[in-house]
């Protein structure tokens, strides 16, 4: 395959400037408030507004007839008002009756003027556009969009759908669209959005032209089959969705080439402190945990940085292979960082990981932002002279004043929780040396093919697949909160047969400080009602003591009954515990519920999960319960997740913008992503030029959030 030359980048000779170099304040109307309002939106640029596209349409190209409209239509109308009234009720209104050669319909305006009120008056003949709904004298459309008949210089229809777009406080829809037709107008010359899609890639793929699209979905026909459309499924549509996965591909390819011409050190195997550590464990590892660690220490042994992420279901015991990772680490002389996402998940992989290794000489330092001052210098001592071998602790492991004596090897554990920033710093901590440490990425929330594909292409991947035998799945039960009097009965008889409860309290505050007054007012109501039982509390606001120690009560069976907050969601291991309640469940997530539920399960009694909610409950709370109901694996829930959630939630990527895409819908998409992958290495190989302005055009500065 030969170069594209000028097909694909802009002639020098031109002296059009580029639509993404001028600026938006260039065009009419937008002056520096209505300029920043378009910037909370992500638009820069006038190109920018090209690529904003709307998120539904209205057909205001034809005229409904009164008698024709039905319950939940969105119809334009053109008719006399015939009668004019203010309503008295629980709220005042505007009722005015608008009349054609069908029938009669309200409508009706909650928030109106003196002055609407007297332009509204019978006589007076409006063209209006809104939904039908239901009135108390029969359909009526709540604050319909009008305009009067006398004031429409041509009365002719629109000739193309209307765009309804994405938009942000105080940014009206007929301000936005008046603005990106001002961009529309632009496109008098076909190098200022130039065409990066090879030509070849664009004719195997029976792509539109990129002006084409663009056009087409400012401004659809009034023919176009709007149920297309609105899928998502329209060909103009899915040519700018696959531009834009290519581009996100590219991007974190690009970083992984980038990383593959960097130096790590190589760990060879040295001693014997993996065979030592397998020794001690009570269990035999299962085959995909001998699969993962071979993998990565296949990766460890090279002199580029591993890049790797290790999925495994709760439970699955990827904590066994991270710790034969950094003991691979140490055996060459270098210090492994891991880091978690919470003081409890910290907690107990310190504990762990001292249990484990100490007896085998290895030191195993801890960071954590509430220790003493004194604890924590020394431990800032002993990680810059090199004794501590593994540090563990939370994002206190990248503040300024840590120094490593030899990173070698990071190891992020439940990576989906942290932002992206966080792992951005962490990484940097080696910039200055003379090589990369090595990245051991993992997750127990398990991510679909689709986002692998798209977010994690610069990461190699290990799936831990096979749960530890003995383990039994865990029956799930979804009841309503006015049978809570019969779960209390449910966990007395637990609690008799020798076994242990959780009780987790969520709230849909975001407050830490509120979320702890319900878990302590909840275990006051447990001591009254269920006076026989040993109860413990646990939530974010207690001291790392006091946690460590209510955990180790439980752990130990001298409690019966956890309370907790949502704390407890990952790295708790208590193998007596066989009974989960959720309290309000139906406000947490499907990751988060699934993590929940892996508390129980984890030795061979027949295990629980009760998820209590409050109803009515939603479609979406009724199809999350639901999902939770019918599967234990993690992987088809967080297929369901991905669906509900969309991307950027379930990678916590959220705050960055990372994998919020403008166009492309993930899981809509996830078809093409063969293609993408197919496609993007093409590129890479053939048209280089290519890939910086395809990442710039739709990642622009954010692609700095790919280099974690």
């Amino acid at each position: 395959m030969q170069s594209s030359g000028n097909k694909n980048t802009p002639s020098k000779s031109n002296v059009l400037v580029s639509l993404d170099q001028i600026p938006l304040t260039s065009l009419k109307g937008v002056g520096p408030s209505i300029e920043k309002k378009l910037h909370n939106l992500g638009i820069e640029n006038v190109q920018d507004l090209l690529f904003h596209l709307p998120l539904r349409y209205q057909d205001r190209t034809r005229i409904a007839s009164i008698n024709k409209v039905r319950f939940g239509d969105h119809v334009q109308l053109e008719g006399e008002i015939v009668a004019s009234k203010i309503l008295f009720g629980k709220r005042r209104s505007l009722q005015c009756t608008l009349q054609d050669d069908t029938g009669f319909i309200n409508l009706r305006f909650f928030f109106f003027s003196a002055a609407q009120k007297n332009s509204l008056s019978p006589g007076t003949k409006i063209r209006c556009y809104g939904e039908v709904r239901r009135g108390s004298a029969g359909y009526e459309i709540y604050h319909p969009e009008y305009r009067l008949l006398s004031a429409i210089k041509d009365d002719a229809l629109d000739q193309t759908l209307t765009p309804i777009y994405p938009s942000t406080e105080g940014m009206q829809q007929t301000r936005l669209r008046s603005i990106i037709d001002q961009a529309l107008g632009k496109l008098n010359d076909p190098d200022q959005v130039v065409e990066y899609l090879p030509v070849e890639i664009r004719q195997a793929m029976k792509c539109p032209s990129l002006m084409e699209a663009i056009q087409f979905l400012h401004h659809p026909p009034q023919n176009v089959t709007l149920d297309l459309l609105e899928s998502g499924q329209h060909p103009a549509q899915r040519r700018l969705a696959f531009e834009e996965l290519l581009s996100h591909r590219l991007c974190m390819r690009r970083l992984r080439i980038t990383s593959n011409h960097k130096s790590a050190p190589p760990m060879k195997i040295r001693g014997n402190l993996i065979d030592a550590f397998l020794e001690q464990l009570p269990f035999e590892l299962t085959r995909a945990q001998q699969r993962a660690f071979t993998e990565i220490a296949a990766d460890l042994s090279r002199e580029k940085p591993m890049l790797r992420l290790v999925q495994g279901d709760v439970g699955s015991g990827k904590t066994i292979v991270a710790a034969m990772s950094a003991l691979r680490a140490v055996e060459n002389d270098f210090q492994v960082a891991i880091m978690a996402p919470t003081e409890l998940l910290a907690e107990q992989h310190y504990l762990n990981f001292t249990q484990w290794l100490e007896p085998l000489n290895v030191t195993v330092g801890w960071l954590s932002g509430k220790m003493s001052a004194t604890r924590r210098r020394t431990q800032l001592d002993l990680i810059q002279n090199g004794e501590a071998n593994i540090i563990i602790g939370t994002h206190a492991l990248f503040q300024e004043s840590v120094n490593y004596a030899s990173l070698g090897l990071i190891i992020i554990d439940e990576q989906h929780r942290f932002g992206v920033h966080q792992r951005m710093a962490l990484r940097s901590k080696s910039d200055n040396t003379a090589f990369s440490p090595h990245q051991l990425v993992m997750t127990a929330t398990p991510i679909p093919r689709t986002l692998a594909m798209s977010a994690y292409a610069d990461l190699d991947c290990s799936i831990i697949d096979e749960l530890p035998p003995g383990r039994t799945p865990v029956k799930t039960v979804v009841v309503s909160h006015e049978r809570r009097q019969e779960v209390m009965a449910r966990i007395e008889n637990a609690c008799a047969e020798g076994r242990q409860v959780y009780w987790v309290c969520t709230l849909i505050e975001e407050s830490e400080s509120l979320q702890c007054q319900a878990a302590e007012a909840t275990e006051a109501i447990m001591r009254e009602q269920l006076p026989d039982l040993n109860i413990g509390l646990i939530h974010g606001r207690m001291k790392s003591r006091e946690k460590t120690e209510v955990m180790e009560k439980f752990k130990q069976g001298e409690l019966q009954l956890l309370v907790a907050t949502t704390v407890i969601e990952v790295g708790v291991d208590v193998p007596n515990a066989s009974l989960m309640v959720i309290e309000n469940s139906e406000r947490l997530g499907l990751a988060q519920l699934h993590q929940l539920r892996g508390r129980v399960g984890r030795g061979s009694l027949d295990s629980y999960c009760i998820l209590l909610y409050q109803g009515p409950l939603s479609e979406t709370g009724k199809h999350r319960l639901g999902v939770m109901r019918e599967s234990n694996d993690g992987f088809y829930i967080a297929e369901k997740d991905l669906e509900i959630r969309g991307p950027g939630q379930v990678l916590g990527t959220q705050q960055t913008g990372l994998m919020s895409f403008r166009v492309a819908d993930i899981a809509r998409d996830a078809d093409l992503l063969d293609d993408v992958k197919k496609y993007s290495e093409e590129i890479l190989r053939h048209y280089p030029q290519l890939v910086e302005p395809l990442v710039h055009r739709w990642l622009g500065d954010r692609e700095d959030y790919g280099r974690v």
